[in-house]
């Protein structure tokens, strides 16, 4: 049962970046846990969604691992709900936020994710608010368990002796890299011809002109809604659209054209299409202001003085980023860059084509000169890059990699210890199998416990 603890929290807490619309019809209850049920579709939903996710070829057995994972998963919260684990919406919400940009990431917009998935984002917030919720709650009973466990450093050697020489891992080079960005201002001018631009289409379209639909198809610079013609799902409640955006949306009425207004992407124009309560369809047309060499080079040279004051260590990596720094997605992070599982090691795939470039010449420890760089949404930006770490391709060994080797033994640890509360309270809960599922050898101690508890 090791290892199917140890794995199951991968699968069966997680959302994946291909959820969808339910994909199974036939459903029934196939076990119940306490008062908790596991549905069919949720184990068929799961392996649907693994196989679109991950080319590995899964285990003949794979719907009774997930379903088991689904009961030990249940037997947490249930215990948790009884243990009076706190979880707080809070909580909950920034789960579900960091869940989203994740997507957003993959999928590369967010008007892509929610045409892909089908979903505005606060409908896929719904939907797994009560899957986010369970696994906080199941991650909080997991903690009380755990307690205090804690790993030593002989019993780090041990577990690293333990390892069949031709099973270490082999580690590719990693790197830590941090950054200080600036993205330059458009002088006013060129604002101003961007607002009148959006002033002229509002008039063509209310003129009958042009419809907003071509305009946007022509001129907006939003390449994620462009091509529908800038049509867009909101929702009032949605937290990662820009406020000024939705305020400005759900003062309009079928129809009606907003002014120009700005919001943290770019100057704006938008077209209700249709409002419905909280939810809204709508057209908009973004214009970035471009910026000149004059303002780029003018932002380069300011933050050549932010790298003199670095070097000579007169401030800080941190201190440069709290108070310079304009890249939201690494403010969290002390200005160090992260991929999509939230880890700061690196490797070199996972940088883009500019970070690669000066990861050839720049050394531990020291700091680049401005550069200018191009972010995922088009704009124009200046970053100093900060290498803090690097390592070069390896086998896996105590010197080089005590920290993970460190972090294995104790996550072995930890499966033990949980496994043992399976083992000693399973008892406890009222447990319930479909018989299709009661030949998984992995449910034979799930099936026992359910002839015994209660008694």
């Amino acid at each position: 049962m090791k290892k199917i603890i140890a794995f199951s929290f991968l699968l069966v807490a997680g959302i994946t970046a291909n959820a969808q619309l339910k994909h199974v019809v036939a459903d029934k209850i196939i076990a119940t846990v306490a008062d908790k049920i596991i549905l069919k579709s949720d184990i068929d939903n799961k392996i649907y969604d693994i196989k679109r996710s991950s080319t590995e070829q899964l285990p003949d057995n794979v719907d009774c691992l997930l379903l088991e994972q689904a009961i030990a998963l249940k037997a947490l919260v249930a215990q948790a709900e009884k243990d009076s684990i706190p979880v707080s919406d809070d909580a909950v919400e920034s789960d579900l936020d960091k869940r989203i940009q994740y997507f957003i990431s993959i999928y590369g917009s967010k008007e892509m994710m929610e045409r892909i998935i089908g979903k505005t984002v606060f409908q896929i917030k719904e939907e797994f608010r009560p899957m986010i919720r369970e696994n906080r709650l199941a991650e909080g009973e997991r903690e009380k368990i755990w307690g205090n466990i804690r790993i030593t450093p002989e019993e780090v050697t041990d577990y690293y002796n333990k390892i069949p020489k031709d099973s270490l891992h082999f580690y590719e080079s990693e790197v830590e890299v941090g950054q200080v960005v600036i993205f330059p201002k458009p002088n006013r001018e060129v604002e101003t011809y961007v607002i009148d631009q959006l002033k002229d289409y509002k008039e063509q379209v209310e003129s009958g002109a042009k419809t907003f639909d071509a305009l946007a198809r022509l001129y907006s610079d939003d390449p994620g809604t462009k091509q529908d013609g800038g049509l867009i799902e909101i929702n009032r409640n949605e937290k990662s659209i820009d406020p000024t955006f939705l305020a400005k949306a759900f003062g309009l009425k079928d129809g009606q054209i907003s002014g120009v207004f700005k919001s943290r992407f770019g100057y704006h124009i938008i077209q209700m299409v249709s409002k419905r309560g909280d939810d809204a369809t709508v057209r908009h047309i973004l214009k970035i202001p471009q910026v000149s060499s004059i303002e780029i080079n003018q932002t380069m040279q300011f933050l050549d003085s932010i790298r003199t004051l670095l070097v000579d260590g007169k401030m800080k990596f941190g201190e440069a980023v709290d108070k310079y720094s304009e890249d939201e997605n690494n403010k969290f992070t002390g200005g160090l860059i992260a991929n999509n599982n939230f880890s700061t090691n690196l490797t070199y795939d996972e940088l883009d084509k500019d970070l690669l470039f000066l990861m050839d010449t720049l050394k531990v420890g020291h700091y680049s000169k401005p550069v200018e760089f191009t972010d995922y949404r088009g704009k124009k930006g200046v970053r100093i890059v900060y290498l803090i770490s690097k390592t070069e391709p390896h086998r896996e060994n105590l010197r080089d990699d005590y920290d993970k080797i460190a972090a294995k033994a104790l996550e072995e640890k930890k499966n033990e210890a949980l496994d043992k509360w399976f083992h000693e309270r399973v008892t406890d809960f009222y447990i319930s199998i479909d018989p299709e599922y009661q030949k998984c050898a992995e449910m034979d101690k799930w099936v026992k416990s359910s002839s015994t508890a209660g008694k």
